[in-house]
């Protein structure tokens, strides 16, 4: 039996912005999807805003806002793949108010990360920075003062998630003293030591390195008063949100020679595109690593999150599998060989559930399978029945009030 979706793959719209991996494009023709629209740059809001009207599915990295005004605007939108590990540049309340399911890939650049991470910890204890430079200008550094190994050295990492833990791993292994804090109790892996609070972290580490989300809580939680905790002559590394660190306190710790180093890749404000220049009170500093955001950026984690999140899409557009989303409840879905599915979101009051079945009751249709999932705002439902009376059905379901999406999957 051929399955029928509710439309056609190939009148499935999807747009992918910013030059994310060629490997997305790739899966989702291998899956059946050849409307797809691939832009290597982000768009600005006006052009964003057309584009998106008719749009299914669409892929962004960091650069693109999909604010609720946007996501307003987009009254086909049906799912959100965000080709990064945050999800930050998406107003994911609206996103779920709208019915529209939000898909990252968390794991998929860990190790990118986490080895420029112990790069720039090395150079930063070689003096490398500032013996580059003199050496790009005829000027012959060689020292081995204020040059130290990294074997018997603290590393301090703050956040000891998938990032932070890799982090650890990779420390451990090249002879450093790991201790990490965390808001949550986390299993140390190694022999790595977790701190009481972020004070008692940062008094005792040669180095540290930050791997927490933005938030509210994560707001400049390394300012002044931080950076005063921490030892004389220490670094710092920040690769994860460029909201979480105060530079200019840190620009006035390398002045005053509270800290040796410091490398950051993330900034409280980035440039939209390579053509816009790049300003950072850190500029100035020989002994600071400066990169452009690309923690991320290596071949093999792109290419790894573009199958990672464009799978997630697929399963979602395809059977309603919603595994791996950030603000919608979490269903696991097999597609099946010989019922019709529906698929319903609705904002979680009481009742709907009985006028759902309702609908089928009616009509004597019997429903084969049932799942449901709910969080404090919606529910979500997929339904599987034995009967054509497709178009019909979706209607009525429409109708039920409270409804914010409904569809037929196949």
């Amino acid at each position: 039996m051929v399955k029928k979706f509710s439309l056609d793959k190939n009148k499935i719209r999807v747009l992918l912005l910013e030059g994310i991996h060629e490997s997305a494009r790739n899966d989702f023709k291998e899956a059946g999807y050849t409307n797809v629209e691939y832009i290597k740059t982000a768009l600005g809001p006006d052009e964003l805003e057309q584009k998106i009207k008719d749009v299914h599915i669409i892929g962004i990295r960091s650069r693109t806002k999909l604010t609720r005004e946007i996501l307003k605007k987009a009254k086909k939108l049906f799912a959100v793949g965000c080709f990064s590990i945050g999800t930050n540049q998406v107003d994911l309340i609206s996103a779920k108010q709208f019915g529209i399911p939000v898909f990252n890939a968390p794991f998929s650049n860990t190790r990118s990360v986490a080895e420029l991470v112990i790069a720039e910890i090395i150079m930063l204890m070689r003096e490398i920075p500032a013996k580059n430079a003199a050496a790009h200008v005829g000027t012959w550094l060689k020292a081995a003062r204020n040059s130290y190994e990294v074997r018997g050295k603290n590393l301090g990492i703050i956040g000891y998630g998938h990032i932070g833990s890799q982090v650890s791993i990779l420390a451990e292994a090249m002879g450093m003293n790991v201790f990490y804090y965390d808001v949550e109790k986390k299993l140390s892996l190694g022999k790595a030591t977790p701190c009481n609070s972020l004070e008692e972290l940062l008094q005792i580490s040669d180095a540290v390195t930050l791997h927490v989300p933005e938030t509210e809580l994560t707001a400049n939680m390394i300012s002044a008063k931080q950076v005063a905790q921490m030892k004389k002559g220490s670094l710092l590394i920040n690769a994860s949100r460029g909201s979480v660190v105060d530079y200019t306190s840190v620009a006035d710790a390398l002045k005053n020679g509270l800290l040796a180093g410091a490398a950051a890749d993330v900034f409280p404000k980035e440039p939209a595109s390579n053509a816009e220049e790049f300003i950072s009170v850190l500029q100035e500093f020989d002994n600071v690593i400066l990169t452009p955001h690309i923690g991320g950026s290596t071949s093999e984690a792109q290419e790894n999150i573009g199958s990672e999140v464009t799978e997630k899409l697929i399963r979602y557009s395809d059977n309603g599998s919603t595994i791996g989303t950030v603000n919608f409840p979490q269903i696991s879905l097999q597609p099946n060989q010989t019922k019709k599915r529906f698929l319903h979101i609705h904002k979680n009051v009481p009742g709907i559930l009985n006028e759902i079945n309702s609908v089928f009751t009616e009509k004597e249709i019997n429903i084969a399978s049932q799942f449901l999932q709910t969080d404090t705002d919606i529910g979500y439902v997929i339904i599987d029945i034995e009967s054509e009376l497709g178009k019909v059905i979706l209607q009525e379901l429409k109708k039920i009030p409270h409804t914010i999406k409904a569809r037929i999957l196949y």
